[in-house]
């Protein structure tokens, strides 16, 4: 359970970047909001076994190299990935105080990896992370970057590899480069699943690609590929904040070679508790402060843009898998 200790201690004002700023009923506007969060979260991601794994993935945009989050935006952020066992997060940034922050507000037993700056064109200045409850998951000492042989990948794949009760598998967190060229995307997402494959037979882990893949519809070609190739690969409906319908984030995972069980999965609109459409007006009053912080007014005024900034323009997904095979096993001893 993330901690709320701290929402005590906050006074009726933001500080942002030296600015101060008034928020009344603060800590009684945040108490409020995450009781709305818990419950809805509690409906909406469900699972259907206690001991299953809850792998969870978000592009959290900007995180925390943009506009200056308020103090309440953490503290959703935390309750949201508090729901999953381990979460890969897209999009960290240089500047890694909110990924700790966050971290921190998850409690003790919550620990994460993270990757090192992506320079060059297209890299963004990204970091991608794993941030995982160690009561549920231990790390088993693997940890790289997939480089597919001959290719180019702007931000390369991020991957570990954990252990939760008898499930061994590898998270391969990816951050397609979104450009003009569809098919350049497709490339990559093929060059590393192709790797991903290989390594899954010859090892016991069950590989698990995730992240966002830039590809907007779930029935594109380099999906269908990755099915005939031996993924199995879940559909997410309009995983992002926009008007349009986008499927960009995704969850793959081997399966012809492992054992593994899928047992649910789904995505989050945090929007139907927190930053709500009937929040808008108490929000103006709130969030002028952050002008000037290299967002124009024309940011400030649309406010699906603005709370993008404090949460994301993405939804978190997420997938639930067996990790009790012991039946299985004892009956492979017992057939010989």
């Amino acid at each position: 359970m993330a901690f709320y200790k701290r929402i005590k201690d906050y006074k009726d004002f933001e500080f942002i970047d030296g600015t101060t700023f008034p928020y009344p009923d603060k800590k009684s506007k945040i108490a409020q909001n995450l009781r709305r969060l818990r419950n809805d979260i509690r409906a909406q991601i469900t699972r259907q076994k206690h001991d299953s794994l809850v792998i969870g993935s978000w592009n959290i945009q900007n995180f925390d190299n943009g506009l200056p989050r308020l103090d309440e935006s953490y503290h959703y952020i935390a309750e949201v990935i508090d729901h999953f066992d381990i979460c890969a997060i897209q999009e960290v940034n240089d500047d890694l105080s909110g990924l700790v922050r966050v971290t921190k507000l998850l409690g003790p037993h919550w620990d994460y990896f993270v990757s090192d700056v992506t320079l060059g064109d297209g890299g963004n200045s990204e970091r991608m992370a794993f941030v995982y409850n160690t009561n549920k998951v231990f790390f088993r000492n693997l940890i790289g970057e997939v480089i597919p042989e001959g290719d180019t990948i702007a931000r390369n794949p991020f991957f570990a590899s954990f252990q939760a009760g008898w499930f061994r598998f590898t998270l391969c967190s990816s951050h397609v480069t979104f450009d003009g060229n569809l098919n350049k995307r497709r490339a990559e997402i093929l060059a590393v699943s192709n790797v991903l494959e290989k390594r899954a037979s010859k090892q016991r882990d069950v590989f698990i690609f995730l992240g966002d893949m830039n590809i907007k519809e779930n029935d594109d070609t380099v999906f269908q590929q990755m099915r005939a190739n031996g993924w199995d690969v879940r559909d997410f409906e309009n995983t992002t904040t926009g008007k349009s319908s986008s499927a960009y984030d995704k969850i793959n995972f081997t399966k012809d070679v492992n054992r593994v069980e899928h047992l649910n999965h789904g995505k989050y609109d945090w929007r139907n508790s927190v930053f709500r459409e009937q929040d808008k007006s108490f929000y103006e009053t709130i969030k002028f402060a952050q002008r000037g912080k290299g967002f124009g007014d024309h940011h400030m005024s649309d406010y699906r843009h603005w709370y993008s900034l404090e949460m994301s323009d993405h939804f978190p997904i997420w997938l639930e898998l067996e990790t009790d095979y012991s039946d299985a096993y004892l009956e492979e001893i017992e057939n010989g």
